[in-house]
């Protein structure tokens, strides 16, 4: 069996969590309108320069649907994704990620016909035990309160949200993938992306424009992100043409560790053992899910 998917995920992992650590830092005191729209833009020229070699496969209606219905859904996951970066620790919030194989359990089946056995449910309730130690510390103020603080972290809920969609998007870019390349879609659909995020962006993050952008530099701030998340895009796009998406997107959910890594080492962040041992339960128990 070819295992070159599983390098290509942990490099997806990899650039994406150093994109993440990257664009937390531009966001100190940035819009995350602005920001998000910028990591997109310099994610472009690379992806512009794959495009001139690659052919263009014919394209039927199958593809057509996934790519316009993840279009959406995508737009919304970068607005939250980006909020909840700016809201709270990269520790505690990236963690949550780890529930999108639990919804994709039931997404994927839907919309790809995948299944999950006992062993995939045994996974689950792990990934859930993680999701409620990543704040064990607040057990001792009552046995829910772990519960509570999820609530209150308002990164987390977004986080959460975002986790949600990408069991859509992550299905139905599978879907596109098998109706066109892998590299085709990826180039193509993150232009598009690009292209209808520039009018919210511009609109929601007005203030952004402002004549604090030459003091920031915020542009040169996020070409290291853009770049990152532009091998991401490459690496993850393969990566699914090669095996299922849930066996993709477990693998590349490494990526939260590294982000919480990153938390600790870049941002100062604290707690990190707690979080770090929720953030491994959750792994242990995403991996369960997709190996059933």
């Amino acid at each position: 069996m070819d295992y070159s998917w599983v390098l290509l995920s942990l490099i997806s992992a990899f650039t994406l969590a150093t994109s993440d650590a990257l664009t937390k830092k531009a966001l100190t005191s940035s819009n995350e309108y602005i920001v998000a729209w910028l990591r997109l833009i310099f994610s472009l020229p690379l992806l512009f320069v794959i495009f001139l070699f690659i052919p263009v496969p014919e394209l039927d209606r199958a593809f057509y649907t996934a790519f316009l219905l993840a279009l959406p859904l995508e737009i919304l996951s970068i607005v939250l994704y980006i909020k909840a970066l700016r809201l709270s620790p990269l520790s505690l919030t990236l963690p949550f990620l780890a529930l999108t194989p639990v919804f994709l359990i039931f997404v994927s089946y839907a919309i790809l016909g995948e299944k999950v056995s006992l062993w995939g449910g045994a996974g689950i309730l792990l990934i859930a035990a993680g999701s409620y130690t990543l704040n064990i510390s607040k057990i001792k103020e009552g046995i829910f309160e772990p519960l509570r603080a999820i609530t209150k972290e308002k990164g987390s809920v977004l986080m959460i949200g975002v986790a949600l969609i990408y069991s859509f998007t992550s299905s139905l870019g599978k879907m596109a993938i098998e109706h066109s390349s892998p590299l085709f879609f990826g180039v193509t659909y993150f232009t598009v992306l690009a292209f209808f995020f520039t009018p919210v962006a511009l609109s929601k993050g007005r203030e952004g424009i402002g004549g604090s952008w030459g003091r920031q530099s915020l542009p040169h701030a996020l070409l290291l992100p853009g770049i990152f998340y532009s091998l991401m895009v490459v690496s993850h796009m393969i990566a699914m043409s090669l095996a299922k998406v849930a066996y993709v997107i477990s693998v590349k959910r490494m990526s939260l560790i590294i982000g919480v890594l990153f938390g600790y080492l870049f941002f100062k962040e604290k707690n990190i053992r707690e979080r770090l041992f929720g953030t491994m339960l959750m792994f242990i128990g995403f991996v369960m899910v997709v190996t059933a």
